[in-house]
């Protein structure tokens, strides 16, 4: 183990570097990080930039990872940046057939290691990266194996033609990670997973959207109307929003470059549906509906296997009968009536 250089008073160590030169030794911690990157991508592969246009939406996946999950299965990670906002929206992708085509394109200096780090890869990385090519520095053998392993994979990618499950989904920090029983988000988003988990393949475009747009400080606002007896399309109104002011143009977008065309959408609002097609590029062939356990005639099971529980200590589980409460029922019911969303009101909820 060589002392490569000295940064403020520790040896920066490393198997096979030579020591540095005083001169090219860096002496900040910016200076440090740069040298840290070079180490990864040398040489350093230039990230293709998106102009700001104000009508065309433009997107691009910056990279992908596997995510294993909790059930058993896993899924496939995807960041995108776009032109018309500073957000990082995801897909969440289940399948090895479906596949981002602003990903696999090649960015300037980039080499098959860079490509391997920001997901580009075909294959799975247990077969694309053997013992001797896990250092970095590839020798000119190692990177011809690699081009060559790559190229049998890619010759052999195929994508289904089946429409797969898609939801596109509206972050929700209330009711994905407190738990907040004012609204249905987080047992959707649950329930979508493992609807797509459950058949092997599908999309779930997470899109930064909090309170149907409006962003969570305005969101708080209106909870605390809604606590002065307004319901959740009326306190969006009195603090000057919109009922929902979402779009899907990122969404329409990020499925295109998934190469999707026809699609079975998880959703109860028709105008996401409507919003969707009108780009004309995806076609919602079905639409699956998203009952709330609380109104479903057929509750799922508390021992199921797939149930996903979600039970932290301030918020009841999914079975407890507080959780189909009246802040919720009235929430749902709401969105039927003034929101044209497409669910069975159970009787004696008042629409």
């Amino acid at each position: 183990m060589a002392t490569a250089f000295t940064l403020f008073g520790m040896d920066v160590v490393h198997d096979n570097a030579p020591a540095l030169p005083p001169r090219s030794q860096p002496t900040t911690y910016h200076e440090y990080i740069n040298f840290l990157k070079q180490q990864v991508h040398s040489p350093s592969a230039i990230t293709p930039t998106l102009k700001p246009e104000t009508k065309q939406v433009r997107i691009q996946c910056q990279v992908r990872a596997r995510i294993p999950t909790n059930e058993g299965g896993e899924m496939y990670l995807y960041l995108y940046k776009n032109n018309q906002d500073t957000k990082e929206h995801l897909a969440i992708v289940y399948g090895d057939d479906i596949r981002s085509k602003s990903l696999d394109n090649t960015w300037k200096n980039e080499t098959i290691m860079n490509r391997i780090v920001r997901g580009a890869y075909y294959g799975r990385l247990e077969e694309v990266v053997t013992e001797e090519s896990r250092n970095m520095n590839l020798n000119e053998d190692q990177l011809c194996y690699l081009e060559e392993q790559q190229n049998k994979a890619k010759a052999q990618f195929a994508q289904s033609s089946s429409p797969p499950l898609v939801r596109i989904h509206s972050e929700c920090f209330t009711g994905e990670t407190v738990h907040s029983a004012r609204c249905d988000c987080g047992e959707q988003l649950d329930e979508a997973m493992r609807l797509m988990q459950e058949a092997g393949r599908g999309v779930m475009v997470y899109l930064r959207q909090e309170g149907r747009g409006i962003g969570l400080l305005e969101k708080l606002k209106a909870y605390n109307l809604q606590d002065l007896g307004h319901d959740t399309v009326a306190a969006n109104v009195l603090l000057k929003h919109p009922p929902d002011a979402r779009t899907y143009g990122i969404a329409n977008a990020i499925l295109e470059d998934l190469s999707l065309k026809d699609v079975m959408l998880l959703t109860n609002n028709p105008d996401k549906i409507e919003q969707l097609e009108a780009y004309g590029s995806i076609k919602v062939v079905e639409r699956r509906a998203m009952v709330p356990r609380s109104w479903s005639s057929t509750p799922a099971s508390v021992n199921s296997v797939n149930d996903l529980l979600r039970t932290p200590s301030s918020s009841p589980a999914p079975h407890s009968p507080l959780l189909g409460g009246k802040e919720l029922d009235k929430y749902l019911a709401v969105k039927v009536r003034k929101m044209r969303h497409i669910l069975d009101v159970p009787q004696g909820i008042e629409k």
